[in-house]
């Protein structure tokens, strides 16, 4: 299988179509394989390449703690797109990888010719970040100790910004659930303790994301309750950003709404590639 290799860990990726490159990072209760509509969608004229993050196989499952953060995220995005010599990309994340997305863009603009961080934020307003650190250290634990099959994959699931989805379209929220029960209880629970809960606010980004240029879609359901505060602060601060407001829509919204997502999504990188999605 093929893999890139990142600091500690080798990144399983899979790629489909040609054309200019579209990277996709995946959120944390979903992997690779949720972006399934979005390739048979934009692989008929871009490079689309997903992957699989550490800690979720079939990429590598490090067992040392230190190997999970924010930091490792970004790294492992750019690994992908350099063993596979990929200059530029559109770069395309959901929740966990939205917030890779972002950083990502704050790190390494030249890298990224737009950014679609969507659904991201969870966790971030002040209000909520002591709260939300500590579910996040409680909830690691229990996927190392447990695993997914059973009730943390349930409650995942009804939880009320993922319930919208089991309402729209109960055979792919069969599906998510099928997949969310596959993943590894020690991989997932190490990001969720590593990653999720010891990542910055994107509220401290503040004075970097005013500087940040990268064309940006900011896309978010109206449902998706802990996110929506952070998508209109960003929307406020970035000063090349647009946002995207899916109605009646919870956290997984290119699963839920995957024509409107796929149909905004595209749009913009026309007008990107145009060189109409400018500052001026």
């Amino acid at each position: 299988m093929p893999h890139a290799q990142a600091t500690g860990a080798r990144i399983w990726y899979e790629e489909a179509g040609t054309g200019h490159p579209i990277l996709f990072i995946h959120e944390f209760g979903a992997d690779h394989r949720e972006w399934e509509d979005q390739v048979r969608f934009f692989s008929r004229e871009y490079r689309c390449i997903t992957y699989a993050a550490r800690g979720y196989p079939p990429s590598d499952v490090p067992t040392d703690p230190t190997l999970y953060g924010q930091d490792y995220a970004v790294g492992d995005a750019v690994a992908v797109l350099r063993h596979l010599g990929i200059a530029r990309a559109h770069v395309v994340g959901l929740s966990m990888g939205g917030f890779a997305s972002i950083l990502f863009g704050l790190r390494h603009p030249e890298m990224a010719t737009c950014l679609v961080p969507a659904g991201a934020g969870s966790g971030s307003p002040k209000a909520d970040q002591a709260a939300f650190r500590a579910a996040c250290a409680a909830r690691g634990d229990l996927l190392i100790a447990q695993g997914w099959p059973g009730e943390l994959a349930e409650e995942t699931g009804h939880s009320p910004t993922r319930i919208q989805l089991k309402k729209k379209d109960p055979r792919g929220w069969a599906a998510y659930m099928e997949r969310l029960a596959s993943h590894s209880g020690p991989g997932t629970g190490l990001t969720m303790k590593h990653f999720q809960g010891e990542r910055d606010s994107i509220f401290d980004w503040e004075p970097e994301l005013r500087t940040m240029t990268v064309p940006t879609l900011l896309a978010v359901g109206d449902e998706d309750w802990p996110c929506i505060e952070t998508n209109i602060f960003l929307k406020k601060v970035l000063p090349n950003a647009g946002l995207w407001m899916a109605p009646r829509t919870g956290h997984a919204i290119n699963l839920e709404e995957p024509a409107a997502f796929n149909r905004a999504v595209a749009e913009f990188f026309s007008t990107v590639e145009r060189g109409r999605w400018t500052l001026g």
